[in-house]
């Protein structure tokens, strides 16, 4: 008995050893709350959450990262950083993630159609794409997230009206067209993000629950 059940948890680890990552890709404008929703569900789940903004900022502030500059340029105008730039440090970060389950959320992205042909060419061999979160928020509701959470110290460059106008033109113009292919493949989970953080993480959960992610209570 205690040989087939060591027997029976080798096989898992090693079937688990061999899967591909799964992503949910996590999509909003700027301010909708893609962070603090990400936040509650790793708190609950364990999955690993990343940020393709906090990834890129964290490689700006490298000292020597040849990036950073660059990087510092696009997130300062609103613009997005080319694609082979975030796929290889979002391919970095999922290797390096200490995660058994191999279960990612990675918000903020793709931003664009490059973005979407980048990852298609660099991680469609090396993960699974199970779908995407949309959080719906108006543009105004967003900017005023910002500005508070810039006016709390957030330490970001891009939390200031200028920037955010910027941000929220490109969101439109290039992100909507990313939530739009998603949804024409039956992939987008949408959610109203204009409610309190509590209640769009609990719409967001009993989806997680549908799609298979997350064991039914």
């Amino acid at each position: 008995m205690i040989f087939q059940r060591l027997t029976t948890g080798l096989r898992r680890l090693s079937r688990v050893a061999m899967q591909k990552p799964e992503v949910l890709f996590v999509l909003g404008g700027p301010g909708s709350g893609k962070g603090t929703t990400c936040g509650k569900i790793v708190d609950k789940t364990g999955y690993v959450h990343l940020s393709a903004g906090d990834l890129l900022r964290e490689e700006r502030a490298k000292p020597g990262s040849e990036f950073g500059e660059l990087i510092e340029e696009h997130i300062r105008n609103g613009t997005i950083v080319p694609v082979a730039i975030t796929c290889s440090l979002i391919d970095r970060a999922m290797q390096t993630a200490p995660s058994a389950e191999k279960r990612f959320l990675i918000d903020g992205f793709p931003r664009n159609q490059d973005n979407l042909d980048g990852w298609t060419k660099e991680m469609a061999d090396k993960a699974i794409v199970k779908g995407a979160i949309y959080l719906e928020c108006s543009a105004e509701v967003c900017t005023q997230r910002c500005l508070n959470r810039g006016l709390k110290g957030s330490g970001r460059s891009d939390d200031n009206i200028e920037t955010l106008i910027k941000r929220h033109e490109t969101f439109i113009k290039d992100t909507m067209p990313m939530v739009e292919h998603f949804e024409r493949l039956g992939l987008l989970y949408r959610f109203d993000s204009e409610k309190p953080p509590t209640e769009v993480f609990a719409d967001v959960y009993e989806k997680l629950k549908e799609i298979g992610w997350v064991d039914k209570e």
